[in-house]
């Protein structure tokens, strides 16, 4: 009996987003993020959430692990992320099936 892999879709409808619409938890510096050549982050973010689409970077934090991926990979992330915790009663919830 094989199991059957989940897709990443799959796998992040397990878990629940609490999306604070007032505060975002991470800010793009757009300017820094369109000198960046390699634009790291939209392959390594697991979520999927930066984009990049028409010469800039662009994020949706409402589906954000808060796995901080993006610090990581990112050569400008100094300038170009910044990144805080959710507020409390906001972010991800992880459920597991």
């Amino acid at each position: 009996m094989a199991l059957k892999r989940l897709s990443i879709e799959q796998l992040l409808g397990l878990n629940k987003f609490v999306v604070d619409d007032e505060e975002a938890h991470i800010l793009l510096d757009k300017e820094c993020c369109r000198s960046c050549i390699t634009r790291p982050c939209t392959a390594a973010c697991p979520a999927g959430c930066y984009k990049a689409e028409k010469g800039e970077v662009n994020f949706d934090y409402a589906g954000c692990l808060e796995c901080g991926t993006c610090r990581v990979v990112c050569p400008l992330s100094d300038r170009a992320i910044v990144w805080r915790y959710p507020r409390g009663g906001f972010g991800i919830q992880f459920r597991y099936g």
